[in-house]
């Protein structure tokens, strides 16, 4: 304890997004709080994007759900892909600020509380291995192996592969994004044991059209999975 205290004298704890001093370690300070949207109230049951209305017990879909059919069951996000929520998705994805994903898996572990079953495994959504080699981790990874950390679920970080590398999304509308990821992920030729016949909690750092999803459901179902389930750090919703 002793030692404890003299390091935080020498290395108090910070804002994970500002870097202002905090009460403690990997937390958010009171104006970054405030200003990082988190997803709370009603919900769309198969994306986690926030709706207008009182949470009243019943089942809702967004728009984009009642539109684009989802190879999932449910799904659920922590945060609001925009302010604060979008510098924490970046700074964890293209920043190497890899300590991100201790909160941010805790945050998503409490979004997740609707989805667990009794056999839930908990799979992220893969990068091809030059993606890999070049980022040198996989964000979807770290959110999963907390995620399953603090709800003490199994996590099988290899489930899911990308045999084929396929270009960056960014910018390709929603039919280009669905047309480039057919069948580019697969399960895993050594881990399809792992989730035939269980739930699939999938878990990625984003969604914006959900077709990198679709692909990963869809090949997990494929391989025998009961259910899949979707969990998001971020929720990229259409600015009004």
């Amino acid at each position: 304890m002793q030692l404890q205290s003299a390091l935080r004298v020498i290395y108090p704890s910070q804002c994970i997004s500002c870097g202002a001093m905090t009460e403690s370690d990997f937390g958010l300070c009171g104006t970054c709080w405030r200003d990082t949207p988190f997803v709370s109230g009603l919900v769309c049951d198969l994306c986690g994007t926030p709706l207008p209305g009182e949470d009243a017990g019943e089942v809702a879909h967004c728009d984009d759900c009642m539109t684009v059919a989802r190879p999932w069951t449910q799904g659920r996000a922590a945060l609001v892909y925009h302010d604060n929520a979008r510098k924490i998705v970046l700074g964890l994805k293209h920043g190497d600020r890899t300590d991100l994903a201790r909160p941010a898996g805790a945050w998503m572990a409490m979004a997740a509380a609707p989805l667990w079953r009794e056999d839930t495994v908990i799979v992220p959504v893969p990068l091809h291995w030059l993606r890999l080699l070049k980022r040198r981790y996989n964000q979807s990874a770290l959110l999963a192996n907390w995620v399953g950390k603090v709800a003490a679920r199994p996590v099988c970080a290899d489930a899911l592969i990308r045999p084929a590398r396929t270009r960056s999304l960014e910018g390709m509308t929603r039919e280009a994004r669905f047309a480039a990821l057919s069948g580019a992920i697969a399960v895993h030729p050594g881990r399809g044991g792992q989730i035939r016949g269980r739930a699939v909690l999938l878990v990625d750092d984003v969604m914006t059209t959900g077709a990198t999803l679709a692909a990963c459901a869809q090949a997990a179902l494929g391989a025998g999975a009961r259910e899949v389930c979707v969990l998001l750090l971020a929720r990229a919703v259409k600015e009004h």
